[in-house]
C-alpha cells in the first residue's frame, strides 16, 4: 500500500481540487488515502484516509438506492433511463435533443436531481435526514452529517443545476407540485454529506456481497437494487471517463468531486479514495491511478 501511494501521489499535480464550488476548491491538493475493507473485516488503510470530505456524487448511488426502495423500479425509471450519456455530468443537450427528454441515467446531475425528487418527505430536512439516516446505517457511523457551508457554497453558484430542474419540471420529469428551490437544496445536502475512507470502504463492501452486510450477516439492501446500482456504477459511474475505467480498472466505481472514489470488488473488498486534485472529467487524478495499480498487481476483474 505505502508503495502504491508513494508512486500515485505525484500525479496529484497534473490536477487541481473542484474550482466550481468555492468550499471544495479548498482541499489539499496532494492528499491522497486509501482504505480496502476485505470480507472478514481486515482493514488495509494508509495516506491521507482519515480526511473527511463531502461525497458529492457518490450519494447518488444511495439515494438511487433509496429511492428504488421506496418506490420500486417502474415509478423510478419513468423518471430516468438507463444508458451512459458520454457527456459531461452536467450537460443538459441530450434532455433536448433525445426522446423521452428524460435523464439519460441516475449518476448524470439532472438524473441525481429526478431521484432525489422521489425520496419520500414532507419537507427539505425531512427528506435531508432520511438520506442522511441511510448512509448512516450503511456506513455505520451515527455520527456521519453533512457541510452546511460546502451545500451552501453549491447553491451559491448552481446555475447549470437549477436550469436542470427547472428544464425537469417543464419536461414534466419533475411533478407540477415540485418546489425547485426546495428540491436542490435536498440535493445540495445529499452531496455534501461528510464521510471518510472507511466510510466508502463500509458501504462499497454491503454494495460487494450484494446488500448483505458480511461483518453481522444480514441483509441491509435488496439485492435486485444493488445489482441496479452496480450496473450503473460499471457504465456511468466515473462520468465520461466510465468506458476507460471499466478497461483499465474492471470493477463498478462512483466518484464524485470532492475527490472520493467509492470501489467494488465483487465478493471480495470494498474500497474508499481521496484524492481531491481532478483530471478535466472530474475524477480524481491520483485516486484513479491508485485504483488501476492496484487492480493490476491484484488482478482485480468482474469478469
Amino acid at each position: 500500500m505505502p508503495r502504491w501511494l508513494e508512486d500515485c501521489r505525484p500525479f496529484a499535480h497534473n490536477g487541481s481540487p473542484a474550482a466550481y464550488i468555492p468550499e471544495l476548491a479548498k482541499a489539499p491538493k496532494e492528499a491522497l488515502g486509501v482504505t480496502l475493507l476485505a470480507t472478514d473485516g481486515s482493514t488495509i488503510s494508509g495516506g491521507d484516509s482519515s480526511q473527511m470530505f463531502t461525497m458529492q456524487s457518490i450519494s447518488k448511488v444511495f439515494t438511487l438506492l433509496l429511492a428504488l426502495m421506496s418506490n420500486g423500479e417502474e415509478a423510478v425509471f419513468a423518471k430516468v433511463g438507463m444508458e451512459p450519456t458520454g457527456d459531461d455530468f452536467n450537460s443538459m443537450l441530450k434532455l433536448e435533443l433525445v426522446e423521452p427528454g428524460i435523464p439519460f441515467n441516475p449518476l448524470i446531475n439532472a438524473g441525481a436531481i429526478a431521484v432525489t425528487s422521489l425520496i419520500p418527505g414532507i419537507d427539505v430536512m425531512d427528506k435531508t435526514l432520511r438520506i442522511l439516516e441511510f448512509i448512516r446505517y450503511l456506513a455505520g457511523d451515527e455520527n456521519i452529517g453533512y457541510n452546511i457551508a460546502v451545500s451552501s457554497s453549491e447553491a451559491a453558484t448552481a446555475y447549470r443545476n437549477r436550469s436542470l430542474a427547472y428544464f425537469l419540471k417543464d419536461n414534466d420529469v419533475l411533478d407540477a407540485q415540485t418546489d425547485v428551490e426546495e428540491l436542490l437544496s435536498v440535493y445540495f445536502n445529499h452531496c455534501a454529506i461528510e464521510v471518510n475512507c472507511h466510510h466508502l470502504a463500509r458501504m462499497a463492501l454491503i454494495l460487494a456481497h450484494g446488500g448483505l452486510d458480511p461483518l453481522t450477516n444480514r441483509q441491509l439492501l435488496p439485492r435486485r437494487y444493488v445489482q441496479i446500482a452496480k450496473t450503473f456504477m460499471l457504465t456511468c459511474g466515473m462520468y465520461n471517463a466510465s468506458g476507460e475505467f471499466a478497461i483499465k480498472v474492471g470493477i463498478p466505481a462512483k466518484s464524485g468531486v470532492a475527490g472520493g472514489i467509492m470501489a467494488v470488488v465483487p465478493g471480495q473488498y470494498g474500497i474508499g479514495i481521496i484524492g481531491p486534485a481532478l483530471d478535466r472529467r472530474g475524477n480524481s487524478i491520483a485516486g484513479v491511478r491508485l485504483l488501476e495499480a492496484m487492480s493490476v498487481e491484484c488482478d482485480w476483474s468482474i469478469f
